[in-house]
């Protein structure tokens, strides 16, 4: 958001995913009017602020993701106060977006900056209901940027929930561009034919349908929330760690790599603390990042936690994908 131009540029891009969507002009103008708080907030306020739109059909829902660096919000409740306007815009501020949309997260400290978390859906619509028996029971977020000045990510992400059991694949193609994405594209439909195997099979398969490309890094991760058990069965790069108040473990697979060579898939598994969070990320983010910002954000919302982890640690020259679970509370 470096210029005034770009905060129409993205509600002219929300606007179509609406519409490609079939939302009526109530719903769009509320997403138009979260998008141009947001973005002018970024622009007249932040240091290389970014605002990421994400369209899910499915639940007839966008995501918009708001980073910045600095120069952070010192009063947070005061900022969300009707009133305390960024400036001339059509809402009044960060309480518009809060009223507005349907989920709002916010996070900021001085003089590190501000993320955001804002999801607009669409009135009465089918993917919006609650209640459903068959929910899920995490909470699951996730950022999937494509490398600098490429057009399609090599990294590739896929879950499936079944009886309590929430299983995860996750793919690093090697290098990064369009081959990259088809190794990773070709993971996660590997994935898809068959999540609720056992890990050990899952990365075979994943291996035998990677052999035709560059190959990539791949884990397979599994999290049974009622009997708090992480497992999970790998080769590669993708690491993680599973976090709480008290509790800290990492998420290491051997070495090789899927669709080249590996060797036979071992499955490590330990116990899920009570409040933690299991994150999962390709090397686009540095694996040596503290607890110290994250340990605050464990029952904050997932999406708002990878966003932090993207911001402070990705490294600016790879793709990177951050998960984020938690169990709902």
């Amino acid at each position: 958001m470096d210029d005034a131009s770009r905060v129409g540029e993205a509600r002219r891009h929300a606007a179509q995913a609406a519409a490609e969507m079939g939302w009526g002009e109530v719903d769009a103008g509320r997403l138009a009017l979260v998008v141009t708080e947001l973005g002018t907030n970024l622009h007249r306020h932040a240091t290389r602020g970014r605002l990421l739109i994400a369209s899910r059909p499915t639940a007839s829902e966008v995501e918009l993701i708001s980073i910045d660096e600095g120069p952070g919000i010192p009063d947070i409740p005061l900022a969300m106060q009707d009133g305390h306007s960024s400036g001339s815009t059509p809402g009044t501020g960060l309480g518009a977006v809060r009223r507005l949309a349907n989920e709002f997260d916010i996070h900021s400290s001085v003089p590190d900056g501000t993320v955001s978390v804002a999801r607009v859906r669409q009135i009465a619509s089918p993917g919006a209901s609650a209640g459903s028996a068959t929910a899920p029971a995490l909470e699951i977020g996730a950022v999937c940027l494509p490398a600098p000045h490429e057009s399609v990510c090599g990294d590739g992400w896929a879950g499936f929930t079944q009886e309590g059991q929430t299983t995860l694949l996750m793919a690093d193609g090697l290098g990064h561009g369009p081959e990259a994405a088809k190794a990773s594209d070709a993971a996660t439909a590997a994935f898809a034919d068959a999540p609720q195997d056992d890990l050990r099979e899952t990365v075979q398969r994943v291996h035998r349908a990677l052999q035709t490309t560059r190959g990539a890094a791949i884990c397979a991760l599994r999290v049974d929330a009622a009997a708090g058990t992480v497992s999970y069965s790998g080769a590669g790069n993708i690491v993680g760690r599973v976090l709480s108040g008290v509790f800290d473990k990492s998420i290491v697979t051997q070495h090789g790599t899927a669709g080249m060579q590996i060797r036979k898939p071992e499955i490590t598994s330990f116990e899920l603390p009570a409040h933690a969070l299991v994150v999962l990320h390709s090397d686009g983010i540095e694996t040596r990042w503290s607890v110290d910002r994250i340990r605050p954000l464990l029952q904050r919302d997932p999406t708002l936690v990878a966003a932090v982890l993207l911001r402070d640690h990705t490294r600016h020259r790879d793709d990177a994908t951050i998960v984020v679970m938690r169990r709902k509370e």
